[in-house]
């Protein structure tokens, strides 16, 4: 069962501190808003984001739909507008190729199987509609200090972080290719903050395509929707 698992327990406790960290942090915050937007499909186009948290990419973003282990975090996302069905990346509760595109931002780390969390993302997109992460790579200055000090993080103590190439090998396991990155919160950089690639900046945004086949049942159950 999914409910309060641990990785979901900080973000139940400290659901507002979260949100602070936003405020606190906004010009952080819109840096990273702006590499994803680079990389995101047309505004008409039907996107779902896993890990959708309070909403603060889904509400700027345009994304209607979401999906949130955490209770107190997807009621604050149903207050913003969002439709939140509650689940967990690896058991996506709609049918297959159902979205043009999945965005996951910072999300990769809290999930308990990343190569499973991007099979679903596949399942439920449509040919060739894309998948989105946005995560700190853990081989930048920012993720080594994220990694050294998360024992005192009330948020990332229980988090696994990824490498750029790691990430990109479990898209790949997954069925994924067609790679695009954008990269931001460049050390020394003071002009242009985003950039394409990696391996510069902390916050790396990866962008695959489904563009190859991969057998899944078509279901799914009854969603519990906020």
């Amino acid at each position: 069962m999914w409910v309060g698992l641990p990785k979901t327990g900080p973000f139940e406790e400290y659901s507002a501190r979260y949100d602070e960290w936003f405020e606190r942090n906004l010009t952080v915050y819109h840096y990273e808003l702006e590499a994803i937007l680079e990389l995101l499909p047309a505004p008409e186009a039907n996107g779902l984001e896993v890990g959708v948290g309070s909403g603060k990419f889904a509400v700027p973003l345009g994304i209607k739909t979401g999906v949130e282990p955490s209770e107190k975090m997807a009621i604050k996302a149903v207050k913003q507008g969002i439709r939140v069905i509650r689940s967990v990346a690896e058991d996506l509760p709609f049918f297959d190729s159902t979205f043009d595109y999945v965005l996951m931002v910072t999300t990769i780390c809290f999930v308990d199987d990343i190569l499973k969390s991007f099979r679903e993302a596949f399942r439920v997109l449509k040919p060739y509609g894309c998948i989105i992460v946005g995560f700190v790579d853990k081989e930048s200055e920012l993720g080594k200090q994220y990694r050294e000090k998360r024992n005192a993080s009330v948020f990332y103590k229980e988090a696994t972080f990824f490498s750029t190439q790691q990430v990109c090998t479990y898209l790949t396991d997954a069925g994924f290719g067609d790679f695009t990155f954008k990269q931001t919160l460049i050390p020394g950089e003071t002009k242009v903050m985003i950039q394409n690639g990696f391996g510069r900046g902390a916050f790396v945004v990866a962008k695959a395509v489904k563009n190859g086949k991969r057998k899944h049942s078509a279901r799914k159950r009854f969603p519990f929707e906020c």
